[in-house]
């Protein structure tokens, strides 16, 4: 499929997907797949940044890489290593057979044959229908020396492989970056990317994106858990629930043949919402029902 040429066709691609976005939203995606450049998003944990690379490479016909960021990752894990197994067990045999051409050995044992290609260096390659989307998901849980090699990826598409040369991608994947920013990426990598933030949605956002995840849902429970949940990101707590928490808990409740909120039913349901028993505790007794009472007086 070819790519949105505006940004209301940016917008309704990604609907077409189930991701509600907004203008800006569609408006930074569009210019990142028009000018290939790297598109990095920054939000709290759960807004939908993972999301938006996995409705784009679904929604073009691309397929998806994903790269799964995490403390301690080297280029071994992320862009290439040597099958030593199977360099062994040549080099075993060559010696077993008596005709051993050094040169000729060395040069077959770091030949493609014996390449394992990992996520950054499969992205470089051509893909059916296109380049495929690069998801480089939870950057900020790297380090300093891993962002600084990524910078060749990035401004070149291109990785050196000292035994074979540099590998240059035909045509540039789409790159989507994301960081929940639990530590503040170089600048150096950012310059070469256009940024997004991606905040919580309003209401009426959420209630598109629930309708249009889970439109069996019952309209008056839909309305009274996004209420409850825009209600809820306003109190003192660890960790506010996300979108995806939305969709989840919308989902326990429909299983439960719940129609509308009840106090019990918010309380019993809060492990669904909530990720944290200091959260869970600051929401149970009393808290939780005066936040329904507000949403009911509201929607009264």
């Amino acid at each position: 499929m070819n790519l949105p040429a505006s940004i209301d066709a940016t917008q309704a691609l990604l609907s077409s997907a189930g991701y509600v976005a907004d203008r800006a939203l569609s408006t930074v995606v569009f210019l990142s797949l028009k000018l290939q450049r790297p598109l990095f998003l920054e939000g709290e944990a759960g807004v939908g940044k993972t999301e938006i690379a996995k409705v784009l490479a679904r929604s073009l016909g691309r397929p998806l890489i994903r790269l799964q960021c995490y403390e301690g990752l080297d280029v071994a894990a992320a862009v290439y290593e040597w099958n030593y197994a199977g360099q062994m067990m040549a080099i075993r045999l060559t010696e077993a057979s008596g005709a051993v051409d050094r040169e000729r050995l060395e040069a077959e044992l770091f030949s493609e044959r014996y390449l394992i290609r990992r996520p950054l260096l499969r992205a470089l390659e051509p893909g059916e229908g296109g380049a495929p989307v690069l998801l480089i998901d939870e950057l900020d849980r790297t380090d300093e020396a891993f962002e600084a090699f990524l910078l060749e990826v990035l401004s070149d598409f291109q990785v050196t492989i000292p035994e074979l040369g540099t590998i240059r991608a035909p045509e540039p994947p789409l790159v989507i970056l994301t960081s929940n920013r639990t530590r503040e990426i170089h600048d150096a990598l950012k310059r070469r990317c256009l940024y997004h933030w991606v905040d919580y949605p309003d209401a009426e956002r959420e209630l598109q994106i629930l309708r249009a995840r889970l439109p069996h849902a019952p309209e008056a429970l839909s309305r009274q858990v996004v209420a409850f949940v825009q209600a809820i990101r306003k109190e003192d707590l660890f960790k506010a629930p996300g979108v995806a928490e939305t969709l989840d808990w919308a989902t326990a409740l429909v299983e439960l043949d719940a129609v509308a909120l009840d106090p019990t039913l918010v309380i019993d349901t809060l492990g669904v919402l909530l990720k944290y028993q200091d959260d869970i505790q600051a929401m149970q007794g009393g808290r939780a029902k005066a936040l329904l009472d507000e949403v009911r007086s509201s929607a009264g």
